[in-house]
């Protein structure tokens, strides 16, 4: 008699990335995510211990095309920036995806979208469009989406996606806009209630002042959302740290991408003066060891053997 039973179907390449996220949104210790600009800058990521990578919007803004982080770049520049990293990465990809570039229906695509493409997370903030960049010091107080349409924008974005393991990001600019921590607590509620697999809270205080007082309140609410910081504005706590407060997730969010532009405009500063390639030589990587970073001799030997066959 033929044995008709079958083993459960294995999850895709991006579901299992996409349960590994959320796993780890619920462990002992924290996921740290740091962000990506593009492909290469995403493959050096996962020769290191962290756990998924951060598209930034910033850095693709800047980056990628070389324009300021102001909604300039639109849902589909930022998707094809998206999928050459997910490409080249074993890790999780979560994606700044602003404030889903527009109006209800944007914000709805715009996590369809990237659904489809195969990434863990988006990440979509309550900003109005076109937002302002939470690292700018020139603006301390500005209008929000209300909170009622933001919490109907996310709610349609969570019952729109394809996977179920897909997971969907609220980011709160309450305590950026200063709004104040009951703001920041109401907004988060309502995200949470929407149906938002994570709260990311941001704030520029360095003292973690608001963050303490937004943390206490919100274990007092009793909810379990898991929390996500990106400590760009408190850089002097670890993950660890950031942990033990409360957060789950803890982006490094554009460190490799400041680094990126430190060195090269270190090494045209040598090349402008010595008008010779040998001179940057000592500070930058060889040719080779680029070769190892994109599989070059793999991708040869592959060629090769098939040649062969």
């Amino acid at each position: 008699m033929v044995n008709m039973s079958f083993d459960q179907p294995r999850l895709s390449r991006a579901d299992a990335k996409r349960m590994r996220l959320r796993s780890g949104l619920q462990g002992d210790t924290p996921v740290v995510a740091v962000g990506a600009h593009d492909a290469m800058s995403a493959r050096l990521i996962g020769h290191y211990d962290f756990d998924a990578v951060w598209v930034s919007g910033f850095g693709v803004s800047a980056m990628a095309y070389g324009l300021p982080d102001l909604n300039l770049v639109t849902m589909t520049e930022t998707l094809a920036v998206t999928r050459t990293i997910e490409g080249v990465t074993d890790l999780p990809v979560v994606v700044d995806c602003d404030n889903g570039f527009g109006g209800f229906s944007n914000v709805v695509r715009t996590a369809v979208e990237f659904d489809r493409a195969g990434v863990a997370a988006v990440c979509i903030e309550d900003n109005l469009f076109p937002k302002r960049n939470s690292l700018y010091q020139g603006q301390s107080k500005r209008d929000l989406i209300a909170t009622k349409e933001q919490a109907r924008r996310l709610k349609a974005a969570v019952e729109g996606k394809d996977s179920e393991a897909f997971v969907v990001i609220a980011r709160v600019e309450a305590l950026i806009a200063g709004h104040g921590v009951e703001a920041a607590i109401d907004r988060a509620t309502a995200y949470a209630d929407a149906g938002a697999d994570a709260i990311l809270i941001h704030s520029k205080d360095k003292t973690l002042t608001e963050i303490t007082g937004f943390l206490d309140a919100w274990h007092s609410t009793g909810i379990t959302t898991p929390l996500v910081a990106v400590p760009t504005l408190f850089p002097d706590y670890t993950a660890d740290e950031l942990h033990e407060k409360g957060f789950s997730m803890v982006i490094l969010a554009n460190q490799p991408m400041r680094a990126a532009v430190k060195a090269m405009e270190d090494t045209l500063e040598i090349l402008e003066k010595e008008r010779k390639p040998a001179a940057a030589d000592p500070t930058i990587a060889s040719v080779n060891h680029v070769f190892d970073l994109v599989l070059t001799t793999e991708t040869i030997q592959a060629e090769e053997a098939d040649e062969g066959a």
